[in-house]
């Protein structure tokens, strides 16, 4: 999910999965600035990134639901 204004550690957040059209709640993990992705369920090392049912990239660190989801730990399959 990507938020559409810059969230706090700790707030609870409601979205919408453009995928499903179910709602999604969680409480944000970190500090996540507008326009970042947040993840919607565990990611694990190794897992594929999806962001509007497309492949992004490949997760390179453990991911918790509700955690930031950014180049420091998502890195693109192209190179």
């Amino acid at each position: 999910m990507v938020v559409a204004e810059g969230v706090g550690a700790g707030a609870s957040l409601k979205g919408l999965s453009m995928e499903s059209g179910e709602t999604v709640s969680m409480d944000a993990r970190s500090d996540i600035p507008l326009g970042h992705k947040i993840a919607l369920k565990n990611l694990a090392d190794g897992d594929t990134a999806i962001k509007y049912g497309e492949d992004i990239g490949k997760i390179i660190a453990d991911i918790p639901q509700g955690g930031h989801v950014h180049t420091h730990n998502c890195k693109t399959k192209r190179w």
